[in-house]
C-alpha cells in the first residue's frame, strides 16, 4: 500500500486459533457469571393442575430446586388437591430436593377489574394470600419455604421516556381519586398562554407564550380545581342564605316573640318566618356540606396542612359555641371557616392543597404493604418460627411497582406493618419485631422482568443500576432473558440481559439466593428443557464442591446447545468407536477384543 494508507487489522483479528477448554471463560455462551448447580431450579408449568407429575419430571434431569407455579394462569391453586400437595412434599423428601413457591400473581392493593380501588377487594385478596401460604406450608414440614408474590398484577405504572439530556421523565401517570377509588391519568402537555412570566425579575412579559407542563404540574393543578370548586360549590348558596337571614332575621324575632307569648299572627308574618327557617335550614346544610370539606382537607392534606387544620377547626369551635343559637353568629362563623379553607388561605400559609387525586402507585403502595404486612403476622400467627418466607417481586416494567424502588419500598413498608402488629398484639420488643420483619419479608428480583425497561429507551447500565435500589433485601431470583421489548421467557444468554452486571450488583446476597429458571417460552416453544443451556451460560461447576471444571468448558464433550463435539476427540474417533465407551478395547474398558488394532496396540499379557 502506499503512503497514507493505514491498516485497521492485526493478524490475530483475521485467526485467532481455537479457544482453550481449561480456560475457565471458555466458550462464546458464557455470561462471564459462575453459579453453582445446587443455587439454581426451574419452575413448574403454571397451567397444569397435576403438579406431581411436573415435579417428577423436573427431578429426573437431576434438579436440586423446583420452584411451585401455582400462579392461578392456567388452573387456579384451588384445582390442586391437598393429595397432590401430600405426594408433592413426599417426592421432594425422598429425592432431597428443594422446594420454593410462586404464589398467585394478583393486586393485593385491592384493584379491581372495572379499573378502580376497592377496600373490600383488598381484604378478598388479602384472604387468597394467606390461604396460599398455607398451601405453600403443606410441601415443606422444615419451614421457611420461600412463596413469591408479585408487588402488583393489573395496576398501571408511569409511562417513563428518556429526555434528549439522557434524563428520567414521567410522559404520563395514573392517577386515583383518593375519595371513590376511580383511576384516571395525567399527561405532560403544552400550553400557549397570552403573556409570560420572568421569574428573574418578577415581572411579566406580553406576547404568546409557550409553557411545558409536566404531569406533577398537571397533577396539582387537577388538586388545586377539585379543592376550589367543592368551596366554591357552597358560596353562592350561602351568598343567598345570608341575604335571607339579613333581611328576616329582626323581624323574625320579634315575631317568635309574639308567639311565645301566645298572640296570633297573620300571612305575612307566617312568611317571614318560613322564609327565615328555610334560610337558615339552607345554612345548616351548608355547614354540613362544609363539614365535608373539612373532612376530605384533613384526611388528605400531608402533616402540615393538617396541623393548620387543627388548628382552624378549634377557632371554629370556639366561635360556634359562642353563638347561642344566633342564625347571624352562625353564619359568620361558617364563613370564616370557609375562608380559612381557600386556596389563597392555603397558599398564604405555604400549604399544599389537599391531595384528592393522587398517584395511583403511592396510594397503591400503601394498600399493599398493609396486605402483604398482614399476610406475614398471618403466617407467623399460625406456624411460627416454621412461617413461610414471604418474597415480593418485581413485575414486568412498565406495569405498577414494577421498578426498584418500588420494590423496596413496598417491602420495607410491609415489614414496618408487619413489626407494629408484633409489637401490639404480641407484646414483641421492637429490635426483635423488625428483626423477626426482616426475616419474613424480603424479595425476589426478576432479572427479565426489569429488563423491559429497554422498550421505554432506557439503556443497559440503566437496568442494572435498578438492581441495585434492592441489594439489600434480595431472598430470591428469577432467572429469565429478553431483549427487552416483552415479557418473553427464555435461558439466560438468549437476550441481552446483562446478567454479570446484574449480580455484581446484588453482591453476596445475590450469590446467596436460590435461582430460579423461568422459561416458559422456551418450553412452549423450543420443546426443550432450558436446564442444560442455563448451566453452559451460567459456567456451572460440573461438581458440587465448586472447583472446575465448569460446564462451559466442557460444552464439547457433551454436545450442548452451543456445544459441537469439541476440539479434544477428533470426528474420527467418534465414526470408529462411536460415542459411547462400550466399543473401546477391553484394556481401557470397553467391550471390545484387544489384539493389534489401530488403538490398542500389543495386548496385554
Amino acid at each position: 500500500m502506499g503512503d497514507g494508507y493505514k491498516t485497521n487489522y492485526v493478524i490475530e483479528d483475521i485467526y485467532q486459533g481455537g479457544f482453550s477448554s481449561l480456560n475457565p471463560d471458555y466458550g462464546s455462551a458464557f455470561l462471564g457469571y459462575h453459579e453453582a448447580i445446587k443455587n439454581i431450579g426451574v419452575s413448574t408449568d403454571p397451567r397444569t393442575a397435576n403438579i406431581l407429575k411436573e415435579v417428577s419430571d423436573k427431578i429426573a434431569p437431576g434438579q436440586k430446586i423446583i420452584e411451585l407455579s401455582l400462579i392461578d394462569l392456567g388452573a387456579p391453586l384451588d384445582t390442586i388437591t391437598k393429595q397432590q400437595m401430600e405426594e408433592v412434599r413426599r417426592l421432594s423428601k425422598l429425592t432431597g430436593v428443594e422446594l420454593t413457591v410462586h404464589g398467585p400473581i394478583t393486586d393485593a392493593s385491592g384493584i379491581t377489574e372495572q379499573g378502580g380501588f376497592d377496600d373490600t377487594q383488598r381484604e378478598m385478596v388479602e384472604r387468597k394470600l394467606i390461604n396460599s401460604i398455607e398451601r405453600a406450608n403443606e410441601v415443606n414440614e422444615n419451614g421457611n419455604i420461600s412463596v413469591t408474590f408479585h408487588t402488583s398484577n393489573r395496576l398501571p405504572g408511569p409511562i417513563w421516556g428518556k429526555s434528549k439530556d439522557k434524563k428520567e421523565e414521567i410522559e404520563a401517570m395514573p392517577i386515583v381519586n383518593q375519595e371513590t377509588g376511580q383511576l384516571n391519568i395525567v399527561r405532560k402537555d403544552e400550553k400557549f398562554r397570552p403573556y409570560g412570566y420572568d421569574e428573574k425579575k418578577g415581572e411579566l412579559i406580553p406576547g404568546v407564550t409557550l409553557e411545558k407542563y409536566g404531569v406533577k404540574r398537571q397533577l396539582n393543578i387537577m388538586n388545586d380545581t377539585q379543592w376550589d370548586r367543592e368551596l366554591q360549590e357552597l358560596i353562592v348558596p350561602k351568598e343567598h342564605a345570608d341575604r335571607i337571614l339579613r333581611e328576616t332575621a329582626p323581624l323574625a324575632q320579634a315575631i317568635m316573640k309574639d308567639i311565645q307569648q301566645g298572640k296570633e299572627i297573620d300571612g305575612t308574618k307566617r312568611e317571614i318566618i318560613s322564609r327565615f327557617q328555610n334560610a337558615h335550614e339552607q345554612l345548616r346544610d351548608i355547614h354540613s356540606h362544609l363539614n365535608s370539606v373539612f373532612s376530605k382537607g384533613y384526611k388528605y392534606g400531608d402533616e402540615k396542612t393538617k396541623k393548620y387544620f387543627e388548628e382552624v377547626a378549634k377557632q371554629f369551635g370556639d366561635q360556634i359555641k359562642k353563638t347561642g343559637g344566633n342564625a347571624l353568629a352562625e353564619s359568620h362563623a361558617v364563613q370564616n371557616l370557609m375562608e380559612s379553607m381557600r386556596m389563597d388561605s392555603l397558599r398564604h400559609n405555604k400549604l399544599e392543597t389537599p391531595q384528592i387525586f393522587k398517584p395511583a402507585e403511592e396510594y397503591a403502595l400503601e394498600k399493599t404493604a398493609l396486605s402483604y404486612g398482614n399476610v406475614a403476622f398471618a403466617s407467623y400467627d399460625k406456624f411460627g418460627k416454621k412461617a413461610p418466607i414471604i418474597n415480593i417481586e418485581n413485575p414486568p416494567a412498565g406495569g405498577g411497582l414494577s421498578r426498584g424502588e418500588d420494590v423496596k419500598n413496598v417491602v420495607e413498608k410491609a415489614r414496618e406493618v408487619f413489626a407494629n402488629k408484633m409489637m401490639e398484639e404480641k407484646k414483641m420488643s421492637k429490635k426483635n419485631a423488625n428483626e423477626l420483619a426482616e426475616k419474613m419479608i424480603g424479595v425476589t428480583w426478576d432479572v427479565g422482568h426489569i429488563n423491559q425497561l429497554r422498550k421505554y429507551g432506557f439503556e443497559g447500565k440503566d437496568v442494572v443500576k435498578e438492581a441495585e435500589k434492592v441489594k439489600h433485601l434480595v431472598k430470591h431470583i428469577h432467572l429469565s432473558d429478553n431483549f427487552g421489548m416483552d415479557n418473553i421467557e427464555m435461558p439466560m444468554g438468549m437476550g441481552n440481559v446483562d446478567l454479570k452486571a446484574v449480580m455484581e450488583k446484588l453482591g453476596k446476597r445475590g450469590k446467596e439466593a436460590k435461582k430460579i429458571i423461568e422459561a416458559a417460552h422456551w418450553w412452549q416453544f423450543n420443546q426443550s428443557s432450558p436446564v442444560g443451556p442455563t448451566f453452559e451460560m451460567l459456567g456451572s461447576p460440573l461438581y458440587s464442591s465448586g472447583m472446575g471444571p465448569y460446564i462451559n468448558q466442557v460444552a464439547g464433550f457433551q454436545q450442548g446447545y452451543f456445544g459441537g463435539y469439541g476440539t479434544s476427540f477428533p470426528q474420527i474417533n467418534y465414526e470408529t468407536f462411536g460415542a459411547g465407551f462400550s466399543t473401546l478395547p477391553t484394556e481401557l474398558g470397553g467391550q471390545r477384543q484387544g489384539g493389534r488394532g489401530r488403538m490398542s496396540g500389543n495386548p496385554m499379557e
